[in-house]
């Protein structure tokens, strides 16, 4: 039974570690981190890259991840160039709609916001993209979270490219 015991043991630890990381990775607190997926309602547009929902009856805030855009209510900064055109395009783009939050490796940043890839529920638009796409984002490639970093950078790349949004209407 001991020899048993001793062949098993190397698994049984494998096994529980593994599932131990897996918990880990969905969050642990059903907050949905690697590949985690919730459908909410959008209470509000923060500004440009944040909006607050309404996740079963809870309000949760929520920062897209791989994007970032001009500052207009970060306390001690000043209004940055673009950032009240981003915060109303992406009003326009989800304020008042259901939205479907996808998460990537990580559920929450430092702040405890919810860090999400946002879609649209009736269309599927991915609005990290589009926003990027348009011109009312640049990149904000934070590891581990990279699922679409490749696709948001090729967007940034392209609306600099064509001067769409800030590009033309911000210098560096």
């Amino acid at each position: 039974m001991r020899r048993v015991l001793r062949r098993l043991t190397p698994w049984i630890v494998l096994v529980v570690l593994a599932a131990a990381v897996g918990w880990s990775r969905v969050g642990g607190d059903g907050s949905g981190g690697s590949g985690g997926e919730v459908s909410a309602r959008v209470v509000r547009v923060v500004d440009g890259d944040t909006i607050v929902v309404s996740i079963d009856g809870r309000e949760d805030r929520v920062r897209y991840i791989g994007i970032d855009t001009p500052e207009s209510v970060k306390p001690g900064t000043p209004v940055q160039c673009y950032a009240k055109r981003a915060s109303k395009e992406n009003a326009r783009l989800v304020a008042g709609r259901t939205v479907r939050l996808v998460s990537d490796a990580e559920a929450r940043d430092r702040y405890g916001r919810r860090l999400a890839y946002v879609y649209r529920s009736d269309d599927g638009l991915l609005v990290n993209l589009e926003l990027a796409r348009t011109g009312y984002a640049r990149p904000l490639t934070i590891a581990p979270n990279v699922a679409h970093a490749g696709q948001i950078a090729a967007a940034v790349a392209s609306a600099r490219r064509a001067g769409r949004g800030l590009w033309s209407a911000c210098s560096r």
